[in-house]
């Protein structure tokens, strides 16, 4: 008799496919389909592995009859109908622990980028300019760094933090001590931190949880990360900010809609901006496809 069929409908690595068919399962890649399509397909299939780009319905769900995992390799769940998933018994997986390493160097990339004016100063070298004069930064050791959200990313970019000599503020008491950082309400983290970096799912009570009453609380002159989601800043109240000078600047991985159409925010000089890279390595891309591979075959049997 034929093992489970898996549909993969987003690109994942080569390892965590090996695991499913290694463990009798007969794996599906349909890596470029469309949403009719697959609404037409899944009804053949007991699981769907996901990333960012497949939304998972209440139509899709509802076409999937003998559907009982969906799989999603990476961190957020908002590309998924959980609720839909729920009433029809539907098994929701993710691999919020696979990536977390990369994002915490990434955001720590994205503060030294800020601190250094790195952008900013090999842009100029590829123009043929030569602004040293103008390209004065700051150094982290001794800085504040305010982690909104202390899950897995936010306890590895403490750790990380510390050993560059910042002092770490959390508005979440869990693991805090442990990783060295220091546990505070929300208005002294926003009001006593050089640097704030948001690591929190988007749901509907952290939509735009930072917005203008958060940024006026801010510091001025304080510099604001999210590699979170793009929802949850308030990207009219941020571009604002970075004009009007209260805050010196942002580094965007993550944004309201991907891809930005409106670069209003994104073209700003202070603003460092990336594609949505947070969990782009090889390792983690790597850990994603294995982690999800894993759960899979621990439901499905």
């Amino acid at each position: 008799m034929a093992g489970p069929r898996i549909l993969v409908c987003d690109p994942i690595h080569e390892n965590g496919v090996k695991l499913l068919k290694e463990a009798g399962y007969i794996v599906d890649l349909r890596t470029s389909c469309t949403a009719s399509e697959l609404v037409e397909a899944i009804g053949d299939f007991d699981a769907i592995v996901v990333r960012n780009r497949t939304k998972v319905t209440e139509q899709v769900l509802e076409a999937g009859k003998r559907l009982k995992a969906v799989a999603r390799a990476g961190v957020g769940l908002d590309n998924i109908d959980l609720n839909a998933a729920e009433q029809r018994g539907v098994v929701v997986v993710n691999s919020p622990e696979a990536p977390s390493n990369a994002v915490a160097e990434l955001v720590l990339g994205l503060m030294l980028s800020l601190a250094r004016r790195i952008p900013e100063a090999d842009d100029s070298m590829k123009k043929g300019k030569w602004i040293k004069k103008r390209l004065t930064g700051i150094e982290l050791k001794g800085k504040t760094l305010g982690i909104i959200g202390f899950g897995r990313i936010g306890f590895q970019l403490a750790k990380k933090a510390g050993a560059l000599e910042m002092r770490v503020l959390t508005a979440r008491r869990a693991r805090g001590g442990e990783a060295g950082a220091d546990a505070v309400d929300l208005d002294e983290l926003l009001g006593s931190s050089d640097f704030v970096t948001v690591h929190v799912p988007l749901l509907p009570q952290t939509k735009h949880m930072i917005g203008t009453e958060e940024i006026r609380t801010m510091k001025d002159g304080a510099y604001l990360i999210n590699a979170a989601r793009g929802g949850v800043v308030d990207e009219e109240a941020l571009r604002k900010a970075l004009v009007s000078g209260k805050l010196a600047g942002a580094a965007l991985d993550v944004y309201e809609e991907e891809p930005p159409r409106d670069i209003t925010l994104v073209g700003l000089q202070n603003v460092v901006s990336l594609p949505h890279i947070g969990a782009a390595t090889v390792e983690a891309q790597r850990a994603s496809s294995t982690v999800v591979a894993e759960k899979l075959i621990e439901i499905l049997g």
